[in-house]
Order: C-alpha cells, then sequence, then structure tokens
C-alpha cells in the first residue's frame, strides 16, 4: 500500500496514497486529519482511498489519542 511519502536522502516527496501524483506547485496535498500517515491530491482521491485506508487509520488515530 502507498503511505503517500517516499524518502529519498534529505529530500522528501509526497504523493498522493490514492492516485500517486506527487506534490508540486500546482497540487497542494492535505493530510488525512485522523492519523497524518498519509496525503491527497482531492476529496475524490480520499473517498476513493478509504476503504483501503480506514483500518490503518483508526489504529494510528487512536495511538495518538492515547499519547
Amino acid at each position: 500500500m502507498m503511505s503517500g511519502v517516499v524518502e529519498e536522502s534529505d529530500d522528501v516527496t509526497m504523493f498522493c496514497a490514492s492516485c500517486g501524483i506527487a506534490a508540486v506547485d500546482a497540487v497542494k496535498l492535505k493530510k488525512c486529519t485522523a492519523c497524518y500517515l498519509v496525503r491527497y491530491c482531492s476529496v475524490k482521491c480520499q473517498k476513493q482511498h478509504r476503504p483501503k485506508h480506514k483500518k490503518e487509520c483508526k489504529k494510528r488515530a487512536a495511538e495518538l489519542r492515547d499519547e
């Protein structure tokens, strides 16, 4: 599963977790507000990826609440 972040040395390139588009000047990626683990380029991509992301998201959100 795509996490939305690829680390390359000191440079971090972010991608939409659903469609894979890279964050560039014309595309601003928005973080999942529950878990902060993935990013999306649009609401459409977020909704499309939600079934794949839901389980991981709920687990991470619970961890964040416990901190």
